[in-house]
């Protein structure tokens, strides 16, 4: 059959996850993972945007996985520090705090970056999904999009010095995908280069 394309709106969403259960501690945890290039972090601020002009209250904090990867080689394996310094403290209702990666200066930066005890909390990253965290999300996402148009984005965005390591890094994402089968598992898949016509702000397009 061929998936069918539906646009919704990102308050709609932003409802059905206000109304869904915390699974961690007091916290909805709501994962947006896919491939890189996707469109992940673009999804992740419009739910945001929504969610806080629903709820009324403190935007809630978006942990990029980015932030917490330790170079390149650390492209699955920095889940030990996700969980550490934001999941442990927020399940026993703590304010949790991580130290951002900086891909400039290869190494962590000193300051911290507080993630607040809250309603939501959104994990966008590559692998946010896995099937060790699915047990707390209130709810998973996964966004794709055609592999040139996402191998495009990150060059435009980082330069083509990088192709070496985005490509090693495509092959790792694509097995780790394989394996976890994350796109059957997620409530929602999202298409993140859409081909129809609507405000992406405001919404985005589903696709199943």
């Amino acid at each position: 059959m061929t998936p069918v394309a539906v646009v919704e709106a990102y308050a709609e969403l932003a409802r059905r996850v206000l109304a869904g259960p915390a699974r961690l501690g007091r916290t909805r945890v709501v994962a947006i993972d896919g491939p890189s290039g996707a469109g992940k972090s673009r999804f992740a601020v419009h739910l945001a945007d929504a969610l806080t002009a629903l709820h009324g209250d403190a935007r809630p904090p978006v942990v990029h996985t980015d932030d917490l990867l330790d170079g390149w080689d650390d492209q699955l394996t920095f889940w030990t520090r996700l969980e550490a310094r934001v999941l442990a403290p927020l399940r026993i209702g703590r304010a949790g705090a991580y130290h951002r990666y900086s891909w400039v200066r290869r190494s962590f930066l000193p300051d911290a970056v507080p993630v607040p005890v809250g309603p939501v909390l959104i994990v966008e990253g590559v692998s946010a999904a896995r099937a060790a965290a699915r047990p707390e999300l209130t709810l998973s996402v996964f966004v794709t999009a055609p592999a040139p148009l996402r191998l495009a984005r990150a060059v435009a965005r980082d330069g083509r010095e990088i192709l070496p390591e985005l490509r090693r890094w495509h092959a790792g994402e694509s097995a780790h995908f394989a394996a976890d089968g994350t796109a059957k598992h997620v409530d929602l898949v999202v298409d993140g280069a859409p081909g129809l016509p609507h405000d992406r702000t405001r919404y985005y397009v589903r696709v199943g």
